[in-house]
Order: C-alpha cells, then sequence, then structure tokens
C-alpha cells in the first residue's frame, strides 16, 4: 500500500503491476476478490505454461474479470485501483487450478488491456531473473560513489551488462541454432574456445555452443545430467571471456 500512496502523490510516473495477496474489506462493506469476480468477466484467455520442477508444459485457460476500485490506505483515504481475477478454467485432473489476483494503476476497458497486464506478470521471473545479474552479478549495491549523477551512469552501464547475460541464458536454450555471431564479437566466441582448450572453428558457431563454453569457464560442469547452464555460470565465465578478449584485440594493434 504505501507503494501505491507514493505513486499516487507523484502522480504515477510509472506504471506499476502488483500481486494482491490480502482478500481487502473495501470502504462500502464487502471482500474485494469476491466484489470484482461477482460482476460480469471481460472474457478468456489461453497461453502455455512452461515446464517446472518435474511438471509438464500444459495448456492454460482462464477466465478474467477486472475492475476500478478504491482501496483505504493508511491515513483514512482511498487509492483508486484495478484489480485483475485470472482464474483457470477446466484444470486437468488431481492438478490446483491457476488463479491470480492481480492489482495496476492502469485503466482496465477490455479483454486485450487485461491481457497485456497478465503477460507483465507472466514475465515476472525474467524480472526476477535480471535483477538477480544486476545485484549479485554485477554487484551494483556495492558501489560507492560520490553523486547522484554518477550512480546513474553505473547504473545505466550495468543494466545493459545484466540484459546481456540473460538474453545469452535465454536465448542459448530457446534459440539454440542461432548463429552465435548476433550476440558474440569474433574475439569473444574465439577467446570462449580457446580457454577452454578448443580450436576455434572457421566459420562463427552456433549460439547453444559457445553459452555453454563460456559457463563452462565458470565452473558449469556440463555433465549430461545437468541441462543447460544458468546465470551465474554465464556471468563469471564471461568476464573471463572479455578479458581475453581484449588481449586478443591488444595483440593485434601491436603486430600493426
Amino acid at each position: 500500500m504505501a507503494l501505491m500512496i507514493k505513486a499516487k502523490e507523484l502522480g504515477h510516473p510509472a506504471d506499476w503491476l502488483l500481486r494482491s495477496q490480502h482478500n481487502r474489506t473495501l470502504p462500502g462493506g464487502g471482500k474485494l476478490w469476491e466484489q470484482v469476480t461477482a460482476g460480469e468477466p471481460v472474457g478468456r484467455i489461453h497461453f502455455t505454461l512452461a515446464a517446472r520442477q518435474a511438471q509438464p508444459a500444459r495448456a492454460v485457460r482462464q477466465q478474467v474479470w477486472a475492475q476500478r476500485v478504491a482501496l483505504p490506505d493508511a491515513a483514512g483515504g482511498v487509492v483508486s485501483a484495478t484489480c485483475i481475477v485470472a482464474r483457470e478454467v477446466d484444470p486437468p485432473a488431481g492438478v490446483k487450478p491457476i488463479e491470480w489476483r492481480l492489482l495496476s494503476n492502469r485503466e482496465v476497458n477490455d479483454l486485450d488491456a487485461a491481457a497485456q497486464l497478465i503477460d507483465w506478470y507472466r514475465a515476472r521471473w525474467e524480472v526476477e531473473l535480471f535483477f538477480h545479474v544486476l545485484k549479485n552479478g554485477c554487484r551494483v549495491e556495492a558501489l560507492q560513489l560520490a553523486s547522484m549523477a554518477r550512480l546513474e551512469r553505473a547504473l545505466a552501464l550495468f543494466m545493459v551488462v545484466a540484459w546481456r547475460i540473460a538474453r545469452l541464458m535465454r536465448l542459448g536454450r530457446t534459440c539454440p541454432d542461432l548463429d552465435a555471431g548476433l550476440l558474440f564479437e569474433r574475439d569473444e566466441w574465439r577467446a570462449a574456445f580457446n580457454l577452454d582448450k578448443k580450436k576455434p572453428p572457421k566459420t562463427s558457431p552456433r549460439l547453444n555452443e559457445v553459452v555453454r563454453l563460456v559457463a563452462m569457464l565458470g565452473c558449469f560442469l556440463a555433465r549430461k545430467g545437468d541441462g543447460e547452464p544458468g546465470v551465474k555460470t554465464i556471468w563469471q565465465g564471461l568476464q573471463r571471456v572479455v578479458d581475453f578478449a581484449a588481449g586478443l584485440r591488444y595483440a593485434r594493434e601491436l603486430d600493426d
């Protein structure tokens, strides 16, 4: 609620989307979730839920409700928000239905607007992954800079680094046959081969091959049952690759 109040005071400079964790009591009486689902649904959505923890991927259909509500704040006032409830329809036998309850400052007048916010929520793991790299890989919380301007410039740079690492992990899994040259400079993918004591190919290799080589430099074991590397081994290996690639470029400059 504190975040909602602050956003209201600032005139909502950025859109926000939160999970509704508590079934709040509304100013006019009644409970939030029951009031929203008592109205007519705005429609249905369908998507494929990705596989996770030994659970196979499956198709999901959800009924969606959306309603503008006034939520009481701690100071006796109210905060206006849109509540969305997305409830699974006809889940497989023995499977707990997926139900999401969300709050946002954005107006939702139709199914398309509601579906967009639900897509934002479905992307939450990618967002968390990005901030995991930013916090633990780039260690932005350890920055000790003298001014806000310097801190903002450093964060802008590290956000690009974090985005690149997360993108390498995701595309290495979902688009393994992409040309590695689309995401690595030639010196970088050649460095990955050299550091792993493998002869670099004459042409740009597959993306997944290079990502795995980079991760192996970050302690990814690449055993048969290890699956694909995560962001931690990629960022650790990429540090070595970038340094080695810089050495290759410097060596060429000396030769010239």
